[in-house]
């Protein structure tokens, strides 16, 4: 019997009172790849930040090839040849990527660029990397980055690659190169876990799932012998439906018609050019796009929060059946004429909800906006509260809990939740899902259908292809700020969409018929 690469004993980590690990113990070989499965705040970057010599377990052991060690920070991790690759890159932008993959050792080597030139392109070649040394980091893709990390750890001699949330923001050919250096590691005798919540790439890159729940280890399965299904059961202790019922669009109205719209940003460069486009009640339009291509600018703009330069918004009222310009709008008298947006940033407090304040308060931030008098009644905003914890399965203690004592997951629910009570016309969603785990995304998929369903104009900005092409009626591509076309959902493919965010953008003429046809 082979001797596991690493093995996890009776691990357990406590903050304060909150249990993040309880004695969970799984292991790791060499020469496979270990998905680690589980829901948001079941402990899995805990975990492994565990091994990484991040925190350090309250109790347990862990034992490299049979011995027992200690790992008390991220030194005694190299030492035992483990790197962890995180999802936020740790990165100095001005430096090429053989700076940053020398930074911190103490060889000589390090001042000869030449010698650490020569080593990366060696791993390059092994792994099948796509690299350039001398390239700045401020020049590079995400990938390109995400490249550097993983270089740089196997330049330090590690065997033991964790990854996580590898996949989060690259593209689907990205995603595939990415999947085949992984299978080369593995290939090479390296033992490879990477944290995720995507299933459908649990099934076609592991060998081996781990599964946690709520920071205990419910089991280890092999990939070729389980299904979404069962892996899902077990991440949430119950039957969940995984599939997003798509209607037809009934009685398709225009609500939004965007015309030849451009921005800059307070850089001065332009985030969005000549942009057209036409949502419509009772269908969903997605936005795909690479983070960063213009997104979150056209929402803004949308919704009065991004200065613009040419081009028209105009909002056809249901109510009144008047054409508005909401360019000429504020934020205030946008949002009253039903047009809502809810964007769920990486800093969810940041943005939207006020931390120290509980359920019920945030709600009055938005039903009282417009100043009632000093005494406020709190009896409707805390109903709205309670609905959306029902709702949306919000796990907390009560609605007098302040925001910021709730998991990550928990919030995004309130901050979309928050929104879709408000009954609009057109409902902007942008990352509703970004880091939920599979549970809570479908809950907010059935939210957004039912929002359709009721003759809503929704708008999905999303990050996950497969979602896209499964709940959005029609698929709008953005490339640095341009459309680069615009799809039908039921027929479009992801290998069409990947394509279409790494081409540079061109007119809406050019980029689609309002057919809603498939075009390259």
């Amino acid at each position: 019997m082979p001797v596991p690469a690493i093995e996890l004993k009776n691990i357990t980590k406590t903050f304060g009172r909150v249990v993040a690990n309880k004695d969970v113990s799984l292991s790791a070989y060499r020469g496979e790849i270990l998905a680690l499965l589980g829901e948001n705040g079941s402990g899995k970057t805990t975990l492994m930040n565990m091994i990484a010599g991040i925190y350090y377990p309250d109790s347990g052991q862990i034992m490299i090839d049979g011995n027992e060690v200690v790992i008390a920070s991220p030194k005694d991790a190299f030492r035992y040849k483990i790197g962890m690759i995180h999802q936020h890159f740790k990165l100095v932008d001005v430096f090429s990527a053989a700076e940053n993959i020398v930074l911190g050792l103490k060889e000589k080597e390090r001042f000869d660029l030449s010698k650490v030139n020569e080593k990366v392109r060696q791993i390059s070649e092994t792994y099948g990397f796509e690299i350039d040394p001398a390239k700045k980091i401020y020049e590079m893709s995400v990938s390109e980055k995400q490249t550097v990390e993983i270089i740089k750890v196997l330049y330090r001699g590690a065997d033991i690659l964790i990854l996580d949330e590898p996949t989060a923001v690259l593209t689907p050919q990205e995603t595939r190169k990415l999947f085949a250096v992984l299978r080369r590691m593995r290939d090479a005798g390296k033992a490879v876990i990477i944290i995720t919540h995507k299933l459908h790439e649990v099934l076609s890159l592991s060998d081996k799932v781990a599964v946690l729940r709520k920071g205990e280890y419910i089991g280890t399965v092999l990939t070729k012998d389980t299904n979404e299904n069962e892996l899902t059961e077990m991440m949430v202790g119950k039957k969940v439906s995984l599939n997003i019922e798509r209607a037809e669009p009934k009685d398709p109205q225009d609500r939004l018609t965007v015309t030849k719209l451009d921005a800059v940003n307070r850089e001065g460069v332009k985030v969005l050019d000549d942009v057209s486009f036409v949502a419509r009640s009772g269908e969903i339009l997605g936005i795909a796009g690479i983070a960063g291509s213009g997104q979150r600018e056209l929402l803004e703009a949308i919704a009065g929060l991004q200065k613009v330069g040419d081009g028209s918004i105009i909002y056809h009222d249901p109510k009144t059946g008047l054409d508005e310009d909401l360019r000429n709008k504020t934020p205030l008298e946008i949002r009253d004429l039903g047009v809502r947006l809810s964007f769920v940033p990486e800093d969810r407090l940041g943005m939207g909800l006020v931390g120290d304040m509980d359920l019920v308060d945030n709600m009055m931030l938005r039903s009282y906006s417009k100043g009632r008098s000093l005494f406020v009644e709190r009896k409707s905003p805390k109903t709205l509260a309670e609905k959306i914890i029902a709702q949306l399965e919000v796990v907390t203690p009560s609605t007098s809990t302040p925001v910021r004592r709730l998991s990550g997951g928990n919030v995004q629910k309130i901050l979309v939740g928050r929104e879709i009570a408000a009954a609009p016309t057109v409902f902007m969603a942008a990352y509703p899902v970004r880091g939920l785990d599979i549970n809570s995304s479908y809950t907010i998929y059935n939210l957004l259908n039912a929002q359709k369903e009721s003759g809503v104009a929704v708008i999905f900005v999303g990050e996950d292809l497969d979602v896209l092409l499964e709940l959005c009626d029609r698929i709008m591509v953005i490339g640095s700020g341009r459309v680069t076309g615009i799809v039908d959902g039921r027929t479009a493919t992801k290998e069409e969409i990947g394509l279409l965010m790494t081409k540079g953008g061109h007119s809406e003429e050019e980029a689609h018929e309002e057919g809603g046809e498939k075009h390259e």
